[in-house]
């Protein structure tokens, strides 16, 4: 369905230059349902001109905003009781009437008892220098319109808990400057359901896909709640699993919302997924990390034997790799490259500022790059 206005958009009218008015995760997956051969479970996004009239139509909140601008990290008791009583006015707050017709027509597609995620998607978020992933809250199997338009209002003042409000504090971002987006995605009810990231998160290897892998929905591996099997693929090949001890699980409730289950004893120590899934979670995260340009923490889930994209954002905490051309290789050459590090052979370990990079390299011979602030010297031909 086509939209008139900017309050809703559906994923397929949502790609990247939509980003200040769906957030990061809404801009997200508008660019993962366009990619071919990747299932990306149907919904919409409520835009951040919604959230801007909430507050536009609320003195009050700007009041308490006022406030909150003058808090530090420091000040915990402060932002607990400011972030509560805003959350609390937000909740308060009725939908504007337009608002509340765009939806209900949008959710005419589906049927009365349609299951439905409901997540927030700030534009500060899932970006290539911040994740903020987790600050803002979601809600699973959400049922019926009533309870659809409750949690609506429940993101929107997700913004705003203590842990959100530290995490801007801490990155130095006005609260003012980050806008809410909604998502509405349909329900899926997973068998199995992980994260998968096209770089190894640890060692920062490129090459290596690594997966996390659990029972039912990932909310029980994000929480802590249970260790996941971790398996790790190159080229077409398993080249690491480690099986771990599964004792719960979240699943879906009929009637709304979801709860934890005991694993029966028997399959609490048996791998989630099969090799061959993992190769196909392999392919998959290779072509939504050339889809992105970028090395992908992806989450993912399988229900009948169909893996389904829920969410894609690039992975912020990767040394990055210095640009370095072929160099008299051929174009295709997979020949790795082999650097020195030029601050650490003088004892030089901090990063350097700007000025000073930006000077030493007029200095320098070609082979010099900059990665995270630091000299290196190519001696790939040496």
């Amino acid at each position: 369905m086509k939209n008139r206005n900017s309050h809703l958009l559906g994923f397929q009218d949502i790609d990247k230059t939509k980003l200040p008015i769906v957030g990061g995760k809404g801009a997200n997956l508008g660019e993962l349902s366009k990619i071919d051969g990747i299932h990306v479970p149907d919904g919409f996004c409520i835009t951040t001109e919604a959230f801007k009239r909430i507050f536009e139509e609320t003195s009050s909140i700007n009041e308490l905003l006022n406030q909150l601008s003058l808090l530090k990290v420091e000040d915990r008791d402060k932002i607990r009781a400011l972030s509560t009583e805003i959350r609390r006015a937000i909740e308060g707050i009725a939908i504007p009437q337009d608002i509340l017709e765009e939806i209900e027509e949008y959710l005419t597609q589906f049927t009365e008892n349609e299951s439905f995620a409901i997540r927030s998607s700030a534009t500060a978020e899932d970006l290539p220098t911040a994740s903020f992933a987790g600050q803002q809250d979601t809600y699973l199997n959400v049922i019926g319109k009533k309870s659809i338009l409750q949690h609506i209002s429940k993101c929107w003042a997700s913004l705003f808990t203590e842990r959100a409000v530290i995490y801007r504090l801490q990155n130095n971002f006005d609260h003012r400057q980050v806008q809410l987006a909604v998502v509405v995605q349909k329900m899926v009810f997973p068998q199995a359901a992980g994260i998968l990231f096209t770089a190894d998160p640890i060692t920062s290897n490129r090459k290596v896909v690594s997966i996390d892998a659990g029972f039912g929905l990932g909310e029980a591996m994000v929480s802590g709640l249970v260790n996941a099997d971790s398996y790790q693929v190159r080229d077409g090949k398993v080249i690491e699993k480690k099986i771990s001890t599964k004792k719960l699980a979240i699943y879906a409730v009929k009637e709304g919302g979801t709860k934890e289950e005991e694993i029966e004893p028997e399959l609490q120590n048996t791998q989630v997924l099969a090799d061959a899934q993992m190769l196909e979670l392999e392919r998959i995260g290779r072509k939504i990390e050339a889809r992105f340009g970028s090395p992908q923490d992806i989450e993912w889930c399988l229900a009948d034997d169909i893996v389904y994209i829920v969410q894609s954002r690039p992975i912020t905490t990767l040394y990055p790799i210095p640009e370095a051309p072929n160099q008299g290789y051929a174009e295709d050459s997979t020949i790795p490259h082999v650097y020195l590090s030029v601050g650490h052979q003088q004892m030089m370990t901090d990063a350097m500022k700007p000025l000073g990079w930006s000077c030493w390299l007029l200095m320098t011979p070609p082979a010099t790059r900059i990665a995270g602030g630091r000299l290196f010297v190519d001696v790939t031909q040496c």
